[in-house]
């Protein structure tokens, strides 16, 4: 039987904080009343990423752990999670929980085969503000999404959604971005394919040593998103999940 929910942890060289990450997951998770399991994928980290990682899944079945080389970009690895990891849920979290876990609560709470957390929405609550120059890049980047991709939704890059299990697989399946695009490209798909989509107001505070930079990384995003808009109908008729992609992918995965 799955797990109730299954939490994918992209990282890229995070052996600073993912120990901490990972313990908090567990002690959270362990206190609620539903099963569970982790996978942490490392996106060609060079540090200790995999190690701290290896270590979890060794002492504990809950975690597994995924690495591949080279380094291809964030949205590889969320979607190499999201079609490895097998649970009834998939939440995609940060490795700095700027999102607390608790915070999936809320997201449960909203029902939706697709919940997603947003800070700009009046009831969020910032403990920590980005720096104002990242932050009016976000809002700049956010404004055009709309316009191009995602209407109606306020925040597509918050790394913190919850997928219901067949939803994520159909979804992820027909994503190709592996850059930080990934997030606007999947909610796009999810959108164009009838999914609903519920953006939920959620606790957050920046974190430093994000990967992301502005300048390089917005105008390779602006560029994914252009080439999305071009490509969107041949993804739509892309074979989507089945299940026994699912279980010739699982066993790829490495504890």
């Amino acid at each position: 039987m799955r797990p109730h929910l299954g939490v994918v942890i992209p990282a890229f060289n995070e052996e600073v904080r993912l120990d901490k990450t990972l313990s908090r997951v567990r002690e959270y998770l362990d206190a609620q009343d539903y099963t569970w399991c982790a996978l942490v994928v490392s996106d060609g980290s060079t540090d200790g990423t995999m190690s701290i990682a290896k270590r979890f899944s060794e002492s504990d079945s809950r975690f597994s752990a995924h690495e591949y080389f080279p380094n291809r970009g964030k949205g590889c690895a969320v979607r190499t999670g999201m079609m490895l990891l097998e649970a009834d849920w998939l939440l995609l979290s940060d490795a700095d929980l700027a999102a607390p876990i608790e915070e999936v609560e809320k997201l449960f709470d909203a029902k939706s085969p697709i919940a997603i957390g947003s800070r700009p929405l009046k009831e969020s609550n910032l403990e920590v503000r980005q720096p104002k120059l990242r932050e009016m890049g976000g809002r700049a980047f956010n404004w055009i999404v709309q316009r191009l991709a995602t209407k109606g939704i306020k925040d597509t890059q918050c790394g913190f959604k919850l997928f219901e299990h067949d939803i994520a697989k159909d979804v992820f399946s027909r994503c190709e971005i592996d850059g930080y695009g990934y997030d606007f490209e999947a909610l796009m798909i999810a959108n164009k394919l009838g999914y609903a989509i519920a953006e939920i107001p959620i606790r957050w505070a920046h974190q430093e040593g994000s990967k992301v930079r502005v300048l390089r990384d917005g105008s390779r995003t602006v560029y994914d998103l252009i080439k999305l808009r071009l490509t969107i109908g041949r993804r739509l008729k892309k074979p989507g999940y089945s299940e026994a992609t699912s279980n010739d992918s699982s066993r790829t995965m490495t504890s």
